[in-house]
């Protein structure tokens, strides 16, 4: 079997991409959530116009979305250029981008390692695992996709460099982790993985005697195993698994090998800088999080993804940060956990190299995501695992069958556990991937597995008020408000709620709570200016609406109801000014193109107004206020008596 493999290279690829496709197929019919996906893909004004060489210099130079990673952009971008907002390509897209990923993990191993199974066992558990399903089923995470592919081949240039040099394939090293960066800065952890790699399995260090770590040499690459030398047709013998090997290399100190990566380095102070100053608006401060929990919470979590590693149950798209005390047993006991396994990684280090290496593979990447610099409101998140558990996933590839040495008939053994461990895996990827379906099914599973999911009640609650389930969303609204009883968004749209059922009162009396609570919040004034228009009071509605724009000028929805407001008002040059500003950032907003419409026609512009109607006709073909208006307008072109409505 081993001998078929090597002589059949592709055997193992295409099994990981017929199994991995077979178990995320289903998500290729999901739609796009509401966590994210908006401002990614389908309301981002320029990732809905495709791929432009305006959107690319937009691409390159905004922060939108609190990251900047042109390249995921980019990505987006092309996406819709070539299926629209076809939600199900978009899912198809990022899963392509996974079964390559997978790929390139086997493939990049087996050459640094030169072991078979080892490497296909890993390849298998990364594809498979159900912790990845956030980053492949969540359209919005295409940032994690394309910046592991770079991070893979950035390995694989790494390893052309190590084995044969030369200042081009260091260069092309260089390229593929910039490009990486561009994709998400989570990569910057790459260098001190390239460092770990060194050591295992290339054996670059330089240790007592000259030489590099015990295991990572072996005396002849596999496959070479067997053949007789010299004349005569070479006798056949079973091929084994490979032990971890580097061909024979230079070895080097330590210091040289980080010298070497000085200019990778620069590159991370560089990256490192500019997310921080992307994400300076959602980085909490120290007042709100204090370090001392936020250090409880990284030693937490470190043990909590080796948990869900070990036992993915109750898997959620967020899990809520809970502040701990760093004396509290569950640190306490995660500490004593991490501190065994990192002394039991260093004790065997210089037999079983592998294990300090997968070890410190998982603690270093983690680093940048582990809330030490608190981004966002999740005390941890699935998706920061993609690349992580490749260290533990290697510990346990090498770590077991070294583990079961000397046991009868071990082969047997450890094809039926990795069969069953990869089977298990699949099982439960296939039942996590479904409730990513959709925005109601994503946060219904998240409240229903995790407590004081704040949350996911409000996001569950949002998702049900937009379907008009008012009634039900209430309820969620007010769950969340359990938790977090002066939460702004909840606040708001429990009075939105309140609004349409005709509760004027309580609905102005939770959106000025909102205020109380968050004075900047421009939707609480836009909500008390709406209030104002519906009850016929322009005057009341200017001063909340002037407001709501001040505090938001990027916000569509705002310029919109001050033209309302203005229009209202019979103020029709600063309505027309405020209809053209929404559509500035919002092309298609049909309800500011019909307005704009019916102003133009109220200043006599009947030709421009019958223009405006269309092209709201255009975008939404049964939008029946433009079909009327329309109507309206043509036949007072053609000198009929009634106007617009």
């Amino acid at each position: 079997m081993d001998y078929f493999l090597r002589k059949n290279r592709y055997c193992v690829p295409l099994f990981l991409v017929l199994v991995t496709a077979a178990v995320f197929w289903q998500v290729t019919g999901h739609d796009f959530v509401s966590f994210d996906d908006d401002e990614y893909v389908y309301d981002n004004a320029h990732v809905r116009r495709g791929l432009t060489a305006d959107n690319v210099v937009w691409a390159f130079t905004t922060t939108h979305a609190h990251n900047w990673h042109p390249l995921t952009w980019i990505s987006h971008m092309a996406d819709v250029g070539l299926f629209g907002l076809d939600a199900r390509r978009h899912h198809l897209v990022s899963l392509l981008f996974h079964l390559a990923n997978a790929v390139l993990l086997f493939l990049v191993l087996k050459r640094m390692t030169g072991a078979l199974w080892r490497s296909a066992f890993v390849g298998a558990l990364f594809a498979l695992h159900p912790l990845h399903v956030e980053s492949v089923a969540w359209i919005s995470e295409r940032k994690d996709l394309l910046s592991t592919l770079f991070f893979f081949l950035t390995l694989t240039a790494y390893t052309s460099y190590v084995e044969k040099g030369g200042r081009g394939r260091y260069l092309l090293v260089f390229a593929l982790f910039v490009l990486g960066l561009m994709a998400k800065p989570m990569l910057v952890t790459l260098p001190f993985v390239l460092l770990l790699l060194d050591y295992w399995p290339y054996g670059r260090f330089a240790a007592a005697g000259g030489q590099g770590p015990r295991e990572a040499t072996a005396s002849a690459p596999p496959g070479e195993r067997g053949k007789k030398i010299g004349k005569g047709k070479a006798k056949k013998t079973p091929v084994r698994e490979a032990p971890p090997r580097a061909e024979t290399r230079p070895v080097m100190r330590p210091a040289s090998l980080v010298a070497e990566k000085i200019p990778l380095f620069a590159v991370v102070v560089v990256a490192s800088g500019v997310t921080l100053w992307a994400q300076q608006r959602v980085v909490k401060p120290m007042e709100l999080f204090p370090l001392p929990g936020r250090i409880a919470n990284a030693f937490l979590s470190y043990a909590m993804y080796l948990v869900k590693t070990f036992w993915p149950v109750d898997l959620a798209v967020f899990y809520p940060y809970v502040r701990l005390s760093l004396l509290s047993p569950p640190v306490i006991l995660s500490v004593l956990f991490l501190g065994a396994v990192t002394a039991f990684a260093f004790l065997k280090a210089r037999r079983h190299p592998y294990l300090v290496v997968g070890w410190l593979w998982y603690l270093g990447t983690l680093v940048p995501v582990i809330g030490l610099v608190q981004v966002g409101l999740q005390a941890m998140a699935d998706r920061y695992t993609y690349t992580t558990l490749i260290g533990v996933f290697i510990m346990i590839a090498w770590g077991v069958p070294d583990l079961l040495k000397g046991v009868p008939r071990r082969r047997e053994i450890l094809a039926v556990l990795a069969a069953l461990a990869l089977a298990v895996s699949a099982a439960v990827t296939w039942h996590q991937v479904r409730f990513w379906q959709n925005s109601l099914t994503l946060y219904e599973r998240a409240a229903k597995v995790t407590k004081g999911n704040w949350w996911a009640h409000y996001n569950l609650g949002l998702t049900l008020m937009l379907e008009g389930k008012d009634d039900e969303a209430l309820k969620n609204f007010q769950e969340a408000l359990r938790y977090r009883p002066d939460d702004p968004e909840a606040l708001l749209n429990v009075g939105v709620i309140h609004a349409r059922r005709g509760d004027v009162e309580g609905a102005a009396a939770r959106f000025r709570r909102v205020l109380e609570v968050n004075p900047s919040s421009d939707k609480a004034h836009r909500n008390l200016g709406k209030l104002f228009l519906d009850r016929g009071d322009a005057a009341g509605a200017l001063g909340h609406l002037k407001e709501a724009v001040r505090l938001d000028p990027s916000s569509a929805e705002n310029h919109f109801f001050l033209g309302r407001a203005y229009a209202r008002g019979n103020d029709l040059e600063k309505a027309a000014a405020h209809y053209l500003e929404a559509l500035r950032l919002k092309p298609d907003h049909v309800e500011a193109i019909n307005n704009l419409g019916i102003v133009l026609a109220r200043q006599g512009k009947i030709d421009e107004a019958i223009a405006r109607f269309r092209e709201a006709l255009f975008i939404n073909h049964s939008y029946r206020e433009a079909q009327v208006n329309l109507q309206a307008a043509l036949r007072l072109r053609d000198g009929g008596n009634r106007g617009t409505r």
